[in-house]
């Protein structure tokens, strides 16, 4: 007679075994996921360390990397993290900032894995600027003496802006900014609030035109100006301009921060904005294929970007 095998001890066996593997499984996802969840956060940390350290570029390499540490210190820490300031398009235009975080696991111990180094990278530079938001409708030749004069750009030295006539007739240093608008006259009124609120949008480098007449004694304008004494204006810089009247456009190749204090000897079709040039760090867009093509004068108007 033949006897039957009991297989209830079997399936224990089979269900603790599984029961054992599934819960490896379970606790491998959980400290993966607390590793992507480190490396994000680490990620965070060495972006806005590097934005931040790349305002003061390209002038103060040192203070860069002060700025960058200090920003790390207040946002996740800086162990295991290095700051390189070096070249991407011209000299100390570049912040890399590299961190390492020995990041411990839990179920992960149970095979022998006590900490897993989670890694980031994080590069930024600091480059004229391509195009620019809240510009005003006020533009400035290239050969301003402290643009193109001996030694300069020059900055925070006391200086003053001609308005009126720049060559071509009904051409009185106004710019229409919407390039949509190809008549050139968009009245008073809105050239008031791009001076008080700057133009609602990027603007890039190129052709815009003229608004026609002396609009910069308009008592909207007049009082627009007024608003912003103390303040930093965003001016458009031309170096050619075409046409007559309506017609006429300027070739913007450039941006200038100019910190107003006040306008004076407005009288008919001549008036004057007195303050000095100064370098920003200003809301804008780089250029896709950097500063130099097309090239962009350095007027001391940067734009910082992350670059990888």
């Amino acid at each position: 007679m033949i006897g039957l095998r009991r297989t209830e001890g079997q399936a224990t066996v089979l269900t603790a075994v599984f029961m054992v593997a599934l819960l490896g499984m379970a606790g491998f996802v959980i400290d993966v996921g607390s590793w992507f969840r480190q490396q994000r956060v680490t990620q965070a940390t060495v972006d806005s360390a590097a934005l931040a350290g790349a305002q003061s570029l390209p002038y103060d390499p040192a203070t860069a990397r002060s700025v960058a540490l200090s920003y790390a210190a207040k946002n996740g820490g800086v162990a295991g993290a290095t700051f390189t300031v070096g070249n991407k398009y011209q000299a100390n235009d570049m912040i890399t900032v590299k961190q390492t975080t020995a990041t411990a696991g839990f179920f992960s111990k149970l095979f022998g894995v006590n900490t897993v180094n989670v890694g980031a990278t994080a590069s930024a530079i600091a480059e004229p600027a391509y195009e620019v938001a809240d510009a005003a409708p006020i533009v400035v030749n290239i050969d301003h003496q402290k643009l193109s004069g001996s030694g300069c750009p020059c900055f925070n030295q006391p200086t003053t802006i001609p308005l009126g006539k720049n060559g071509a007739p009904g051409s009185f240093a106004m710019l229409d900014l919407d390039n949509s608008d190809a008549t050139g006259t968009v009245g008073s009124t809105t050239l008031a609030s791009w001076i008080t609120d700057g133009f609602g949008g990027y603007l890039a480098l190129g052709q815009y035109y003229s608004d026609p007449g002396a609009k910069f004694n308009d008592t909207k304008v007049q009082n627009a100006l007024i608003s912003k004494y103390g303040q930093i204006l965003m001016f458009p810089i031309y170096d050619t301009e075409i046409g007559t009247g309506s017609n006429s456009a300027y070739h913007v190749i450039g941006w200038a921060a100019f910190h107003l204090t006040s306008i004076s000897d407005v009288s008919g079709t001549t008036g004057t904005l007195n303050g000095w040039f100064t370098r920003v760090v200003w809301d804008g867009v780089l250029s896709p294929q950097g500063p130099h093509s097309p090239s962009i004068p350095d007027l001391g108007v940067y734009s910082v970007a992350l670059v990888n």
